[in-house]
């Protein structure tokens, strides 16, 4: 079957259903279609590691899609990209004719060799099949010690769970937090009963029904009920590779959110965009970049200038702390740590160049906008002056 849309949207995730907002906004009148790959309409992510496990409100997590009156067009999955044409090709044989097209094609969990059965989370299918192996007493194995990991770690303890984290690295979060602060981290969860065995990895699983058996680089062995796997992902490029477009860590956009294609956009966790603020181009992979360069790329294709120029933040909940955080958090650059209670509340710079590259702000709320502007300021700063730059009061 042909269908001829003004707009179409690859991908049906939080940045492409703001996309689609966006579009219906700007564009009352226009045709817009969404394909999605999964078989539910489009959702917030953050919730499958955080608020589900405390409330699971699972009404809550749906987007207002609705508002875009669109197509919307699930278990559909976008195979082929014709440029010159200005079609795509999808997985049941249809064709999709578009006069502006967004890839939001967000990105896959990596996965470890040797760990089949394990759920490699980042899905409400992944929640969904974790939910039912959570309960008290569970024996839960979370490989990985960065963002993901630490929170569904979190979860599951609190979820009366006996849990166990596996990970290279030598405390929870050390690729992003100094190091006092990653083993204070590390030392918290080892106190609210988590299993942590850090420089520990994965050699092979295997699994027999519900059960699985590790084989652990220290040479024994773990047995759970269910393996957690929070590794990252990996931008889904190959549409845009094969279709010719700039990739380079994602795919390369300007500030309007264009690709190499002036008619073809990019938004969410495969785009990579230009960070001005940073002087270089990154890619980001969290909820407020998702859904603001969604809206930005939305009004961008309906005409408007609706540069993405904004820095996002991220945030996290780890037990009974939480922090938002903006720019490169980053354990390799130099840190300056400001406590009011140490690994409690405070803030903490990463410098470079006499530049402040990212903020990182631990139980401490309301200064989002005042980190971005203290990473957009020329400085120059150094351990010494940029104390007390934060919080900001007033």
């Amino acid at each position: 079957m042909q269908h001829a849309h003004d707009y179409l949207i690859i991908g049906a995730g939080m940045a492409g259903e703001a996309a689609a907002e966006a579009l219906r906004g700007a564009d009352a009148g226009a045709s817009i279609a969404l394909l999605g790959a999964e078989t539910h309409p489009p959702y917030d992510r953050p919730p499958l590691s955080k608020a589900l496990w405390k409330d699971g409100k699972e009404d809550s997590i749906w987007r207002p899609i609705d508002k875009a009156r669109a197509d919307l067009q699930l278990a559909r999955r976008a195979t082929r990209i014709e440029r010159a044409a200005q079609v795509v090709h999808d997985d049941q044989g249809d064709t999709w004719k578009y006069g502006k097209l967004l890839i939001a094609t967000g990105g896959r969990p990596r996965q470890l060799q040797g760990g089949d059965g394990f759920i490699y989370y980042r899905s409400f299918d992944d929640y969904q099949r974790l939910r039912h192996a959570v309960k008290p007493g569970a024996r839960i194995a979370v490989v990985g010690g960065g963002f993901i990991g630490s929170e569904i770690a979190a979860a599951m303890a609190m979820n009366g769970c006996k849990v166990t984290m596996l990970f290279p690295e030598a405390a929870i979060g050390a690729r992003a937090y100094p190091k006092s602060l990653a083993g204070a981290v590390t030392a918290y969860y080892r106190e609210k009963g988590v299993d942590v065995r850090a420089g520990i990895t994965v050699k092979q699983g295997s699994h027999t029904g519900a059960a699985h058996a590790l084989a652990l680089s220290d040479g024994s062995t773990l047995e759970a009920d269910a393996v957690v796997a929070g590794l990252g992902i990996t931008p889904n490029v190959q549409l845009a590779e094969a279709a010719g477009l700039q990739v380079d860590n994602g795919i390369v956009v300007n500030e309007h959110l264009q690709t190499s294609d002036p008619d073809i956009y990019a938004a969410g966790d495969v785009a990579s965009f230009p960070a001005p603020a940073l002087g270089r181009r990154i890619r980001v992979e969290h909820e407020n970049a998702a859904v603001s360069m969604g809206t930005h790329a939305g009004q961008c294709m309906a005409g408007q200038d609706a540069p993405y120029i904004e820095l996002p933040f991220f945030y996290s909940d780890l037990f009974d702390l939480g922090y938002e955080a903006v720019g490169t958090l980053d354990a390799r650059l130099e840190t300056v740590e400001q406590w009011v209670t140490p690994f409690r509340e405070g803030v903490v710079y990463y410098l470079e160049g006499g530049r402040v590259r990212g903020v990182l702000l631990w139980n401490t709320w309301g200064q989002v906008d005042a980190a971005r502007a203290l990473i957009a300021a020329p400085g120059p700063f150094d351990a010494k002056n940029v104390r007390g730059k934060l919080p900001q009061t007033g």
